[in-house]
């Protein structure tokens, strides 16, 4: 039974912890080979952790003997707090705090678009993470927020037309002050895999490809003809990220 999880302001985070459905996997060899991998899986802007395809990536850890946990950020979903409170900065904190919840693993942190931006700047600053997986990451912020968000009046109107989740001056103002994360991308050297649909609508594929340009050490996966939720694709993206990981170094199970 994992403990409850709680941010900095000590707001509870919800979360579903899914153990390996069998601990028979094989043993990669490697630095890590002594700690048990664990896939941290986080979510975009005014989501939660229970998206269909979040759902089926824990389902495929199960069966490939790893275990994971999806989560929510402060103020989306089931967590505790306020969305008005809510920036990638903060969130890159909740991350923290969930990887301070399983030191005895060796975490992999999975982001989808927003998400994503959190996995990179967490990455840059913390050696606890062992992989990165970037699901339809955001990398040009600042640059997505202008493009999506623009025409929105903060304190006033809502992001994606989502009910509970209004944009707020705090949101862009943090954005702004991130810019784009190509150069911290591209500084990385922890293993990190890039997953991207050519026909996302929400973040270009030109987001991770320019990641891509940059660190010579990602490897990036174009799933053709796919939107930003994976619609009709899901498996596709679930066997190239469970793949991934499966061959991290690292021991799969409870063991």
């Amino acid at each position: 039974m994992v403990s409850p999880i709680r941010n900095r302001n000590g707001e509870r985070l919800a979360h579903v912890f899914t153990p390996p459905a069998s601990p028979l996997a094989p043993i990669s060899p490697g630095a890590n080979e002594g700690l048990r991998k664990l896939a941290i899986i986080g979510h975009g802007v005014t989501s939660h952790h229970d998206r269909p395809y979040f759902v089926r990536l824990c389902e495929a850890f199960a069966r490939a003997g790893i275990a994971s946990v999806r989560f929510s950020f402060a103020g989306n979903g089931a967590s505790e707090g306020r969305f008005e409170d809510a920036t990638i900065t903060k969130e890159v904190q909740d991350l923290g705090c969930v990887l301070d919840a399983f030191p005895e693993y060796a975490p992999i942190y999975i982001g989808h678009s927003m998400g994503g931006a959190v996995g990179v700047l967490r990455a840059a600053r913390d050696a606890r993470l062992k992989a990165l997986v970037s699901l339809a990451g955001m990398v040009h912020v600042q640059a997505f927020m202008e493009r999506v968000f623009g025409h929105l009046r903060p304190e006033r109107d809502l992001m994606l037309e989502r009910e509970g989740c209004p944009l707020t001056q705090r949101f862009l103002d943090d954005a702004r002050g991130i810019g784009s994360l190509v150069e911290t991308g591209a500084a990385l050297r922890l293993p990190f895999l890039l997953v991207h649909g050519s026909a996302d609508e929400l973040v270009p594929i030109e987001d991770s490809r320019d990641v891509h340009a940059g660190n010579g050490t990602t490897e990036l996966v174009e799933l053709a003809g796919v939107d930003h939720r994976f619609t009709d694709h899901i498996e596709d993206m679930v066997e190239a990220v469970t793949g991934w990981v499966a061959k991290l170094p690292g021991r799969p199970g409870p063991g």
